[in-house]
C-alpha cells in the first residue's frame, strides 16, 4: 500500500490515428493539467495496399455506423459530480472509472474509501514534465499530427516532451518541424522503428511501445491510482456495435469482451506490461487469431480486444469522455463533459447535432498560427533557443537603423517538409536534376504550368501562413495536374516577421532536393519544353561530375499573360525579333543578365564560357553541393547576385547553354520591391548588407575576393 500512495510507475497513452482514405480525427482539447498524459498518435502509412484496405474498411464502418442506434452511457450519474468537484480541481477525480466495479466517475473505490492512510494524489505539479508519445507514418498523416500538436500546445500548462515513433518519411518531416518550431519548455525526440509487421499495418506500432520507448518513460505520475494491482491497460468501451457481430451477412469481428474497447485513447502501465512479457503475449494472441481471421480489420484494436478477451482482469475501463467516438445516430453528446479525444470515420460530415462545435474546433487548430504557441511557461526553465542564438539576439543594437534586417536573419521559421505525398526513384546514371524554386501564395497559379513544362523532380519551398498552407492543400488536391505529380516536394516555411526571407526559403528547397544536380530558378519562369532531358545530356557532355561548372540557362520575358510558347530556339528568335519576347529585364536591370551575351547566343551551337560581372544573376544548373544562398538578404535586392558572386569566388566556370531557354511570365510587383522603391532606409540598409557581405567574402576567400569589392565601388 505504501507503493500505491507514493505513485506507481506508469504511462498514459492516447492514440490518435490518421489514415489515408479513412481518417480518424483526434484533437486534444482538454486541459493537460487535468491529467499527465503520454499521447500516442499512430498515423497509417500511404501505401497502395493500405489505401485499398482502408477503402474497404471505410465502407464497412460506414455501414456499421449507420445501423448504430445505441451507445452505452458510462457517465449517466457521474457527470454532475465530475464537472464541479468541491475543490474546483479536476485532476483528483477523472481517473476513477473501473472495469471491474464501474463506480461513478467522481467516486472512490471501496478500497480507497477504507484506506485512511492513503491521501489522494495531487494534481500535476507546476513545471512537472509531461511525456507525449505519438506514432506516425507517411506524408499525409504528418499533417494531421501538426494539428494534434497545436491543440496540445494550446492547452499546455506544463513542460512537454514529445516522443515520436515514426517511419523514415515521418522521421525527416517531424525532426525538421520540431527543430524549427522551438517552443519553450517543449522537447522532442524522433525515433524510427522497423514497421514490417506481418499485418503490414502501421497502426500496430502501438503494440511495440514497451520495446520502442525507453524504460524511464514508465516512471511517470501517480494518476493511475484506481488501477488494481493486476490492471495494466486502460480503455474506453467501444461505442459502436462492431464487436457484437451480425451487422451484416457473414460479419465476423475479432473476439472482444462485450462491446469491446476502442484504442483511440490507451493507458499503458509500461513497467507491468514489460513484466508480463507483453511483446510475446500480443504476438501470440495475434498469431492465434490470424489462423482463422486471416487479417485484422481494425489494426491494433482487434489485437488489443482479443488479448483482453482472454485476460479481462488486466483492463481498466475509462470514462467515455476520454474517447468520444462521433458517428451518425449516436448519443455521443453524453460524453462531452471533458473531450480529450474525438473521432469519426466521416470526419466533419458526421450527422451529429453538435457537429458545428467539433468542426469549428478542428478548423481552429488546423489554421491556427503555430508561432503563437511559442509562449513561455513562466517560472519553468526553458531551453527552446540555442545559447548561440540567444547570444546573437542580445548582441543586436535596437537603435541600429538596420535592426529589423539583422533580426530577420536570426529568425527561426517553422518548416514542414514534404507537406504532400512525395515519391522519387533516383535515376540510374546519376545525371538527374531537380528544379529548385520558392514561392508564396500569390504565385500558386504557376505550379500547373511548370509541371507541364518540366517532367523531372521538383523541390518547392512555399512561404505561407498556417491558414494559407491549408488553402494550398485544397488547391493541390483539386488540381488534376498536381495530384498526378508525385515527384514534386512541397516544403512549407511558415510566415513570421515583416520581411520575405527569400534566401532562407530557397535554401529549404535546395537542401531537400534529392538529385546530384539542381536547376536554380524562380517560379515565375517557364522552362522550354524538353529542357529537363536537354540539361541531363548537358551534364554529361560538360563532365560536371568532375568539374566545377555552372550551366547558364538564358532568360527571356514576355509582357503578355497569354503566350504561344515557342517550341524551339528558332521560334523564340522569331518572337524576339517581332517584339513578342525580350531578353530578361533589359529595360529595367540590363546588368543582371547582360553577361550572358545574347548576341552570341543567337548563333551559338556549342556551350561558351562567360566571365562574372558585377550584378550578374543568371539562372544556373550546378551540383547540389554548391554554396547555399546568403540568408542576410531578405525581401528584394541582391539575393541571387550574392549567390552567383560566391559561385565565382569558388571558381565555378559560367557556361552558357546554346539551345536552352526559359521565359518569365508577367505578374504584379511584389510587396518587397515596392518597399525597395519607396523607402530610402530600405535601400540604405541593403547597401550596408552588401558591404558586410563583401567583408565576409574577403575573410573567407582572401585577396581573390577583392575584385568583387572593387567592381562594386566602380558601379
Amino acid at each position: 500500500m505504501h507503493l500505491l500512495c507514493r505513485g506507481r510507475l506508469k504511462l498514459l497513452v492516447a492514440s490518435l490515428t490518421a489514415g489515408v482514405l479513412l481518417t480518424w480525427l483526434y484533437l486534444l482539447a482538454g486541459n493537460l493539467e487535468n491529467g499527465r498524459s503520454l499521447l500516442l498518435a499512430p498515423c497509417l502509412a500511404d501505401t497502395p495496399a493500405q489505401v485499398l484496405e482502408r477503402s474497404v474498411l471505410e465502407s464497412r464502418v460506414r455501414e456499421v455506423e449507420e445501423e448504430n442506434r445505441k451507445i452505452r452511457l458510462q457517465l449517466s450519474q457521474s457527470q454532475g459530480t465530475a464537472a464541479q468537484p468541491p475543490d474546483g480541481n479536476y485532476g483528483n477525480q477523472q481517473w476513477a472509472a473501473s472495469a471491474d466495479t464501474g463506480p461513478e466517475d467522481g467516486d472512490n473505490t471501496a478500497e480507497e474509501k477504507n484506506n485512511t492512510e492513503c491521501p489522494r494524489s495531487p494534481p500535476v505539479q507546476k513545471c512537472e514534465l509531461i511525456h507525449v508519445a505519438c506514432v506516425c507514418a507517411g506524408h499525409n498523416a504528418s499533417r494531421d499530427v501538426v494539428t494534434l500538436v497545436k491543440s496540445v500546445l494550446f492547452h499546455r500548462r506544463n513542460p512537454l516532451h514529445f516522443h515520436f515513433i515514426t517511419d523514415t518519411v515521418a522521421h525527416q518531416i517531424l525532426s525538421s518541424l520540431f527543430q524549427s518550431w522551438m517552443v519553450p519548455s517543449v522537447q522532442s525526440e524522433v525515433s524510427w522503428i522497423p514497421n514490417k509487421h506481418y499485418s503490414g499495418i502501421y497502426g500496430l506500432m502501438k503494440l511495440t511501445l514497451t520495446k520502442a520507448l525507453p524504460s524511464d518513460l514508465s516512471k511517470l505520475w501517480g494518476i493511475f491510482r484506481k488501477f488494481t494491482d493486476k490492471q495494466v491497460i486502460g480503455l474506453v468501451e467501444n461505442q459502436s456495435d462492431w464487436y457484437l457481430g451480425n451487422l451484416w451477412k457473414n460479419h465476423k469481428p475479432w473476439p472482444a469482451l462485450g462491446r469491446g474497447f476502442n484504442t483511440g485513447v490507451i493507458l499503458l502501465y509500461l513497467e507491468r506490461l514489460r513484466r508480463l512479457g507483453w511483446e510475446q503475449m500480443w504476438r501470440l494472441t495475434a498469431e492465434r487469431e490470424l489462423m482463422s481471421m486471416l487479417s485484422t480489420s481494425l489494426a491494433d484494436q482487434d489485437i488489443f480486444n482479443a488479448f483482453i478477451k482472454q485476460n479481462p482482469v488486466l483492463v481498466h475501463q475509462l470514462p467515455c469522455f476520454w474517447n468520444v467516438q462521433l458517428s451518425d445516430h449516436t448519443r455521443s453528446e453524453q460524453c462531452y463533459t471533458e473531450v480529450i479525444h474525438w473521432n469519426s470515420p466521416k470526419k466533419l460530415r458526421v450527422k451529429n447535432k453538435h457537429v458545428e462545435f467539433f468542426r469549428n474546433l478542428y478548423l481552429t487548430f488546423l489554421e491556427y498560427d503555430g508561432n503563437l504557441l511559442r509562449r513561455e511557461l513562466f517560472g519553468c526553465p526553458s531551453q527552446a533557443s540555442p545559447e548561440s542564438l540567444q547570444a546573437a539576439l542580445e548582441d543586436l543594437d535596437e537603435d541600429d537603423q538596420c535592426y529589423d534586417f539583422r533580426r530577420e536573419r536570426l529568425t527561426v521559421h517553422r518548416v514542414h517538409l514534404y507537406f504532400l505525398q512525395y515519391e522519387y526513384s533516383p535515376a540510374e546514371d546519376d545525371t538527374d536534376i531537380t528544379l529548385v524554386a520558392q514561392l508564396s501564395m500569390d504565385r500558386l497559379q504557376m505550379l500547373e504550368a511548370i509541371c507541364k513544362h518540366w517532367e523531372g523532380p521538383i523541390s518547392l519551398a512555399l512561404y505561407m501562413s498556417d491558414a494559407e498552407a491549408q488553402q494550398f492543400l485544397r488547391y493541390a488536391q483539386a488540381s488534376e495536374v498536381l495530384k498526378n505529380r508525385k515527384n514534386v516536394g512541397y516544403h512549407i516555411v511558415y510566415k513570421e516577421g515583416q520581411f520575405y526571407p527569400v534566401n532562407l526559403v530557397r535554401n529549404v528547397a535546395l537542401r531537400n532536393a534529392n538529385t546530384p544536380y539542381v536547376f536554380l530558378t524562380d517560379v515565375d519562369f517557364l522552362p522550354m519544353y524538353g529542357l529537363y532531358e536537354y540539361l541531363r545530356r548537358s551534364v554529361v557532355q560538360m563532365d560536371m561530375a568532375h568539374t566545377k561548372k555552372a550551366l547558364v540557362v538564358p532568360a527571356f520575358e514576355t509582357l503578355r499573360y497569354r503566350l504561344s510558347f515557342p517550341k524551339s530556339k528558332a521560334e523564340l528568335l522569331s518572337m524576339l525579333d517581332m517584339g513578342t519576347l525580350y531578353t530578361f529585364r533589359y529595360h529595367v536591370w540590363p546588368k543582371g543578365h547582360a553577361p550572358t551575351d545574347y548576341a552570341k547566343w543567337r548563333t551559338a551551337t556549342t556551350p561558351y564560357r562567360v566571365e562574372w560581372e558585377a550584378d550578374f544573376e543568371p539562372y544556373v544548373v550546378v551540383r547540389k553541393d554548391c554554396p547555399e544562398y546568403d540568408q542576410r538578404f531578405v525581401g528584394f535586392g541582391w539575393n541571387k547576385v550574392s549567390h552567383v558572386l560566391e559561385l565565382d569566388a569558388q571558381e565555378y566556370e559560367l557556361m552558357v547553354l546554346p539551345n536552352a531557354f526559359m521565359i518569365h511570365m508577367p505578374h504584379a510587383p511584389s510587396f518587397d520591391i515596392s518597399k525597395f522603391r519607396s523607402s530610402s532606409s530600405y535601400r540604405n540598409c541593403l547597401n550596408t548588407l552588401k558591404e558586410e557581405f563583401h567583408q565576409d567574402l574577403s575573410r573567407k576567400y582572401g585577396s581573390a575576393a577583392l575584385k568583387y569589392l572593387t567592381a562594386q565601388r566602380n558601379i
